[in-house]
This record gives structure tokens, sequence and C-alpha cells, in this order.
């Protein structure tokens, strides 16, 4: 609609690149990335809505409030609304929102005379073509994941859902323990592991060289830095341990915010990790990662749905 404010659209890529590449390598995107988005999305808005205006740019008006109203009255809320359902962390909700400001309208490129992008068709928001592609492209890592498990030697319905992963590993993996493949009743978030293992000042290593030591609740220390610190009094019922390896007076510790583990959730997984020399884990990839992808697929090609539905002659 407007070339200069869409060129200038393009600024972002580097930083949704890098966000994307730091939530795979940590689970952690500091608040402060967005920043620097939104006020450029803000101006790019502001200066394509004026363009139209002034006739500066082609564009029925109306037209581009509904897509702005889409792109940031439903779009946007979409990425809330996954992330208190939990099918999204805090980061992807951001990013999801940022992009529908930055990419409210279809951007334009004519990288050559004879080449425009994207090279096929759109949705008339364009937030909603990158929501799309996003979900295309994360919809196909199941059956990479199938694929890299295959070539290892590993079939069946749960070489869709993750991988095997050596128990030394773990403490630097991130992701989720299956509940099935291993044993369990339900999974476990590796990120409350570690902050189990910090509370404890301990080591996996240390809780699978003395298992019987570590379950008894009498074997914390006395302080622990983090969350919190003081004496734990061992809880035992006519000499049997109450609380086994400390779960649930950690658990008080974190005021039971630890990834909507529970104390039983957390011992069956403690026992699980000391006898098992491998464990099943989801990988858990951020949705930041499709999405930037998506963005990008969306820049050059467009909609990817149309092609999908192409294939089965459905468009």
């Amino acid at each position: 609609m407007n070339a200069l404010p869409d060129l200038l659209r393009l600024l972002s890529l580097p930083l949704f690149g890098w966000a994307a590449v730091r939530d795979v390598r940590t689970r952690r995107v500091p608040n402060r990335t967005w920043l620097p988005l939104l006020v450029l999305g803000a101006a790019l808005l502001v200066w394509d809505v004026a363009n139209v205006l002034h006739g500066a740019a082609s564009g029925d008006i109306g037209m581009v409030v509904l897509r702005l109203v889409i792109s940031l009255g439903v779009v946007a809320p979409l990425g809330v609304l996954f992330w208190r359902v939990g099918a999204f962390g805090g980061a992807d909700a951001k990013a999801l929102a940022t992009l529908c400001l930055l990419f409210p309208f279809v951007p334009i490129y004519r990288p050559f005379d004879s080449l425009v992008m994207p090279l096929a068709e759109t949705s008339g928001v364009f937030s909603l073509t990158v929501l799309t592609n996003a979900a295309l492209v994360g919809g196909a890592v199941p059956f990479v994941l199938f694929a890299r498990n295959a070539l290892a030697g590993h079939v069946g319905l749960v070489a869709f859902l993750g991988r095997p992963v050596r128990w030394r590993e773990l403490p630097s993996t991130h992701g989720r323990l299956l509940a099935r493949a291993n044993g369990l009743e339900a999974g476990l978030d590796l990120d409350a592991l570690r902050m189990y293992l910090r509370w404890r000042e301990t080591t996996l290593e240390t809780l699978r060289a003395s298992p019987d030591r570590s379950r008894d609740p009498a074997s914390l220390p006395a302080e622990r830095p983090t969350p919190g610190d003081g004496a734990v009094e061992p809880l035992t019922d006519g000499g049997e341990r109450a609380d086994p390896w400390g779960a649930a007076a950690f658990l008080d510790a974190v005021e039971g915010s630890a990834y909507g583990t529970t104390p039983a959730r957390l011992r069956a997984a403690l026992d699980a990790l000391v006898r098992r020399e491998r464990l099943w884990v989801t990988p858990a990839i951020p949705f930041l990662v499709p999405l930037f992808v998506g963005l990008c697929l969306a820049l050059v090609y467009g909609d990817l749905l149309y092609a999908v539905l192409g294939v089965f002659g459905l468009f």
C-alpha cells in the first residue's frame, strides 16, 4: 500500500529472528525486545493511514479500517487467548501482537520490475496470513521428529511427540517429560526440574548417586538460596516419609507455581529420573520459531494455505 513504510517494516526481521533464536536457546525473551518494534509499528501505521487519507497511496479507507480492526482486534487477542489456555508462551503472545501492529496490511515489494512479492495470493489481513503460515510450519514439527527418531531406530506414536534424551542432558534440555512414554501419570516441565535442583542446591548426578537419601526430606539443606531459605522440618508419620524428595516443601517455597506440577507429579518424575538412562522429552518448540518462518514465507510467497488447498484440489 505504501512503498517506503513497507520497506521500513523489513527492519523488524532481524529482531524477530534474534528473538526466535534466543527463545530456542533459553526459552526467555526480554520484554524490552518488543518496545522498539511497537514504536516502529505505531509510527508506520500512522504513516500508512495518513498516506491513504491524503491520497498519496491507493486504498479505500473503509477497507483499511476493517483490516486494521481484524488484525488488532481479532488476531492479536488470539495470542492472548492461546497464552491463557497454555498453547502459547508469553513471548509468543507478545510477538504475535507486535506483528499485528507492524503488518496489519499486505506489504508489496518489487525487487525487480517483473517480480512482485508476495508471489502468491494472500488474505487482506497480512497478520492472519502469517499466523496460518506459522500454524502450517508448526504442524510439520511432529513429522520432522518422527523422521529423526526413525533414523535412530525409534518408531511408534511417541516418535511424533518427542525424542529420547540421556539423563545427563536433561538439566540443559528445554521441553517437557512425556507422561506415558516414561511410565508417568503426568509429564513434568524441565524448567520445574531445574528450579527444584537449584532449590536443593544439588545436581541430578547427586540424586542418582544416592536416591534413597535424597528421597528423605531430612536430607534437604537447612538454607536454600532460591527460592527462600531457612530450615525445613522433615515431616514424618509413624516412621514413614510424608514428603519424599521434599517435593511439597519445594512447591510451598515457590508458592505452588512451578509450571503446573504437583508434589505427586514431581515425586513420580524424580523416581523415573534416578532409574532410567533415557527419558522421552517433547521439545515444545517455541511458537516464535514457526511465527518467524511464517512471516518470512508470507513476505516472499504469500499464504501457504492456498498452496496446500491447491495440492488437494480444494482451491
